[in-house]
């Protein structure tokens, strides 16, 4: 086998992939362009051009405590009296309302409405900054790093106010040394939902009724935490909730007259306790602002605003207490603090609402001006509105305060409607891409595509002697980038390596192609007919299973078809499945060929096994078929529901069986688990029995004996301890503890292991020797040569491959050996488990790897799983039988060639299954949860929570990507004897030979392996070009950012994914073949091969 070849041209087909991908990202992602600047006390915002220190003026309030209960959505924050059966999240915070009716010039309930993405850091960094987050800010929220822009907390050290900060640390690397006292908790543990909290009460109250602090921060986590592990309609909600109303009543027991409260969620959840998106069930939080001393001119009126933008608060707090404005801030200042122009006079301190809005215009404006002098991103029409808009506006202003005339609520009107056209029009010019990063990339992607299917076309070429290699292109490429990049040193001074890559891959590319059109015509010429170069003719791509994938891809132009892709990929498996025996039918191939006693025998092709053996591999594929029907039927029940399904009702599966809290219902959903995960198992073991493949004494052979059964055992207890509740049995607390540690551990510990083991030592054969045949036997036939071997003891004499050095003789390069007498002589050898050598290892490889997978999943996904493990076997039977069908009537001359209808298949099953296992291409749908698997205490880096969570997300196309080889091998597993024509089988009469068979073609083995892995590669590379093109041409299309970029990041993520997982199946085979290599030269000495 040509391992080299094989695995470079993998190689490279993935890297030009992954530069297309890395390219047309980063055009499509934005990022704004943060302005380095900073406000000072001595800017000129008030009336008047004479220099005047802002921060002297006596402020409204000297102190504020802003206490953050992460994901306080404003449901939790009401209160319905009415409400006689509230849930466990209902009427929990009657504090709110309580002082909100009794204090009403003192106190105010707002919503708060949080711009997606609604993730922790981003929050944080909105509330602070002012300043409007980009869809790529996502990607930081679990590495986050300082906050350059200027904010809040810059402004407050500025101007020698001590601020203390205490709760979740995530503030500690946002505003690295900017608190006067610091007292952060570690956050990452979603599990863990009293160690923030509990940390800030027990210094909380003493930090407040000190003297050493003007601006107290506590952020406490149990809320949002709750809702991820239990969401919020438990109990253990309930109890959060409370304690939080406790905590409030105390903190305003504790305020002076000159403090403000500010009571804040940083974003909302779902039903089911997540966030990150932009529905607004998660971008409503509340806000609940409190102050001893009167802090509104008078009760609730019909003008106050229903929803508060987060982005206000900056500006709002920024002018109760003194300091400047933060220079990015795009926030509007929260008119019903500030009193009516009228009542300031003779005020000591403070502004009124026409001065803040003045305040706050100006400021706007003025990073406006600086903002579009740097970015020259907003359009000059717009720019020229807004600038004459806002002199129109000052000269108005500025006339007032010289005339001294009483203020216009028109003006303040206008003021309030520039500061939501400046907003309006930074959000919209922070939309903007870089359009020739994108088209570069969509170029790559385009020729890697065209590139990975005309090589999975001319794969038996390239693997041949005269192969063109991949040493022009390399050179070609390699050249081409370092053009680039001087180039760019030269003219720029600086070196882009995004440039340097595109420039390498499309020349790799481009002179690839151009091999390819002279291969082609060299072919027609040789030839004298097109019969060879048809492989790119229109009739050639528009047959079934390729129109399957173009549909699809055009279908993801569709908003309506993201939304419902389960389901509907889930009908494209049955369509494409219920194909193949149609296809069967009606070339005649389903059933055996009926005689016509009016016709002449000699007219009717000669039967190549009776008609029995025909219809049971009927039989057989329509059973698998059944079962692949029911499978997807089934997989129905594990869909998670998006937001714009609007009734749809999550899988009850999806929620781990620590939030159930029906005593029998938990142990049902536990004993169904247990019970996939046992028939997984048994499965497993049962298919490696079946072929012979448990007899040897190997790594793999040991992995499979005892390494699976108790990885299992592991699992099952492991699900077991998890779903304890935390306070059922305190004696055992400890216990339980150690368990929730130690049992996934062991597990992962045990996968390491098993996986190590079967890339060790791959071989499952079992050989043993035996004396040669009396010589009253020698002049009988030799026995047939089967290469699966030993099922049973019982079935010993049945499956023997005895006198293996004759066979083996015969398909040595260097010719036979001589004397027939000479082999009988020679002690013959029996071998088990050699038809299935290729398979076995990539098996179990396979499904040692799902249980590792199914640790990371919530306990009910084992079910999910095992319908996925039976709908992979039904995919494999329906491709050996049609395969058989199609070989039985001399159909089938292509060697070991896997047609496109099983690619696409096994394809499309990845992705129905990514929704099978609750997933969807949304961020809320991320389970986070799979990142403290065996690390209850949280992580000290991002890395390795990041890998769980990918591994979580992405286990169907990494399963789906490593055991692609297994269509290559599953055809010869189930072959039966003269199902193909002589050239591939060899003698007539013969015994199927299996696996070995690929052994005797090396070279169509490499081509074979190598078509597979591009096809492969072409059906997922076009998935992505598909919605890239869908993110390019709809990039300002309404659902954009909820729809169109989450999609295009899932369809890149997975490819990377699978790409990297299909790389690793491939090596695998290629490991096993050495191994078997290294075996037939122990067994033949004389002999290498």
């Amino acid at each position: 086998m040509k391992r080299l070849p094989v695995l470079s041209l993998l190689l490279w087909l993935c890297a030009v992939y992954f530069v297309g991908i890395y390219l047309f990202v980063g055009g499509f992602l934005l990022v704004r362009l943060e302005v380095n600047r900073t406000s000072t006390c001595g800017d000129v915002l008030q009336p008047g051009e004479e220099p005047v220190d802002f921060c002297r003026a006596k402020p409204r309030f000297r102190k504020v405590v802003l206490l953050i209960i992460d994901a306080l959505k404003i449901d939790f924050a009401r209160f319905d009296p009415n409400n006689t059966d509230p849930r466990p999240y209902e009427n929990k915070l009657p504090v709110l309302e309580e002082t909100v009716s009794s204090r009403p010039f003192n106190s105010r309930l707002y919503p708060f409405r949080a711009d997606p993405p609604t993730t922790t850091m981003q929050r944080i960094k909105g509330f602070t900054t002012g300043s409007l987050p980009t869809f790529v800010d996502v990607g930081n929220n679990f590495a986050s790093s300082a906050i350059l822009e200027d904010n809040l907390i810059h402004q407050f050290g500025q101007v020698g106010k001590r601020v203390v900060f205490m709760g979740d640390d995530t503030w500690e690397n946002l505003f690295p040394k900017k608190f006067h006292r610091s007292l952060p908790f570690p956050s990452f543990n979603v599990k863990d939902l009293h160690t923030v909290d509990n940390g800030i009460l027990q210094h909380l109250y003493t930090t407040m009724v000190g003297d050493d602090w003007d601006v107290l921060v506590a952020h406490f986590l149990g809320v949002d935490h709750c809702g991820h592990r239990f969401g919020p309609d438990h109990p253990a909600m309930a109890d959060k909730l409370a304690q939080m109303d406790e905590v409030i009543r105390s903190v305003i027991d504790r305020l002076q007259n000159d403090t403000l409260l500010v009571v804040m969620g940083d974003h909302g959840m779902t039903d089911t306790g997540d966030h990150g998106g932009e529905s607004q069930k998660e971008t409503d939080a509340a806000i609940f602002l409190y102050s001893p001393s009167p802090l509104f001119p008078g009760p609730p009126s019909q003008s106050e605003p229903d929803v508060v933008p987060q982005t206000d608060l900056v500006p709002t707090l920024a002018l109760l207490l003194g300091v400047p404005i933060p220079y990015s801030s795009v926030g509007q200042v929260l008119l019903p603090v500030f009193p009516p122009h009228e009542q300031t006079k003779g005020a000591t301190g403070g502004f009124s609402q026409l001065e803040a809005l003045w305040i706050n215009a100006k400021q706007v404006n003025r990073f406006l001006e600086t903002y579009s002098s740097m970015a020259k991103d907003i359009s000059p029409e717009s720019l020229s509105k807004l600038k004459e808009e806002f002199s129109q506006l000052s000269s108005e202003y500025l006339a007032m305060v010289r005339e001294g005339r009483s203020s216009s609520p028109q003006l303040a009107a206008s003021l309030q409607a520039y500061l939501t056209s400046v907003r309006d029009t930074c959000r919209a010019t922070w939309a903007q891409f870089n359009p020739v990063k994108m088209a570069a990339g969509l170029a790559i992607l385009a020729f890697a595509c065209l590139t990975c299917f005309i090589l999975s076309e001319l794969s038996l070429v390239l693997i041949s002697e005269n192969g063109p290699g991949l040493k022009a292109p390399f050179m070609v490429a390699l050249t081409a980038g370092v053009c680039v990049a001087a180039g760019q040193l030269f003219t720029q001074g600086y070196i882009d390596v995004a440039w340097c890559l595109a420039a390498a891959a499309l020349c790799s590319e481009l002179l690839f192609l151009r091999w390819a059109r002279q291969s082609r015509t060299i072919t027609v010429a040789k030839n004298g007919s097109k019969k060879f170069a048809s492989w790119l003719t229109l009739r050639h791509l528009l047959v079934p299973p390729l129109l399957v994938p173009l549909l699809r891809c055009a279908s993801l132009l569709s908003d309506s078809y993201v939304i419902a892709e389960g389901r509907v990929v889930t009908f494209l498996v049955f369509s494409l499945a219920l194909y193949i025996p149609i296809h069967l039918n009606w070339d005649g191939l389903l059933l055996p060929p009926s005689h016509d006693p009016l016709k002449p025998t000699g007219l009717l092709p000669a039967a190549a096994l009776p008609p029995s053996t025909v219809r049971k591999e009927s039989s057989t594929l329509l059973a698998c078929l059944g079962v692949l029907v029911g499978s997807l039927y089934l997989s129905l029940s594990f869909h998670g529901c998006r937001e714009e399904q609007g009734s749809c009702r999550p899988s009850p599966f999806l929620s781990p069986l620590s939030r159930l809290q029906d005593a029998q219902l938990k142990n049902l959903h536990y004993i169904l688990s247990v019970c996939s995960l046992g028939l997984w198992t048994y499965l497993l073991r049962r298919c490696l029995r079946h072929y012979g493949n448990l007899n040897s004494s190997g790594g793999t052979v040991f992995t499979a004996r005892w390494i699976l059964p108790l990885l299992s055992v592991c699992l099952g207890l492991h699900w077991a301890v998890s779903a304890t509740p935390e306070d059922s049995f305190r004696n055992l607390a400890e216990l339980i503890s150690l368990g929730q540690l130690a049992l996934p551990r062991t597990a992962f510990l045990l996968l390491g292991l098993g996986l190590f083991l079967i890339w060790l030592d791959p071989l499952t054969v079992f050989v043993k020797t035996r004396t040669a045949t009396p010589a009253k036997n020698l002049s009988q036939p030799p026995p047939s040569y089967r290469a699966s071997t030993g099922i049973s003891p019982q079935a010993e004499l049945h499956h023997l491959i005895p006198q293996i050095y004759q066979r083996m003789r015969r398909s040595l390069d260097d010719g036979e050996l001589s004397g027939g007498n000479e082999v009988d002589s020679r002690p013959a050898v029996e071998a088990y488990g050699l038809g299935t050598v290729y398979s076995a290892p990539l098996l179990l490889f396979c499904g040692l790897l799902g249980i590792g997978l199914l640790l990371l999943h919530p306990e009910g996904m084992a079910v999910s799983f095992l319908l996925l493990l039976l709908e992979m076997g039904a995919l494999l039977h329906i491709h050996a039988s049609s395969t058989t069908l199609s070989g039985l009537h001399g159909t089938n001359s292509s060697g070991f060639i896997v047609p496109w209808t099983p690619v696409m298949l096994w394809s499309l099953a990845a992705t129905q299954f990514f929704h099978a296992t609750g997933h969807l291409p949304t961020f809320p749908s991320i389970q986070w949860s799979a990142a403290f698997v065996g690390f209850p205490d949280g992580h000290t880096g991002t890395i390795l929570p990041a890998s769980l969570v990918t591994l979580n997300t992405f286990a169907s196309h990494i399963l789906f990507a490593v055991s692609c080889p297994l269509l290559l091998f599953w055809p010869l597993v189930c072959e039966v004897r003269g199902s193909r024509g002589s050239r591939a089988c060899g003698e007539e009469g013969e015994d199927a030979v299996m696996e070995m068979r690929l052994r005797e073609h090396p070279q169509q083995f490499s081509s074979a392996l190598l078509q597979l892995s591009t096809r492969y590669l072409f059906i997922l590379g076009a998935q992505v070009f598909a919605s890239v093109c869908a993110a390019a041409i709809l990039r300002r299309h309404l659902m954009v950012w909820k729809v169109f970029a989450p999609k295009l990041m899932f369809e890149a993520s997975g490819f990377l994914v699978s790409s990297v997982s299909l790389l690793i199946g491939v090596t695998l085979v290629m490991r096993v073949d050495v191994a078997v290599g290294r075996w037939f030269k122990r067994l033949i000495p004389d002999a290498s091969r």
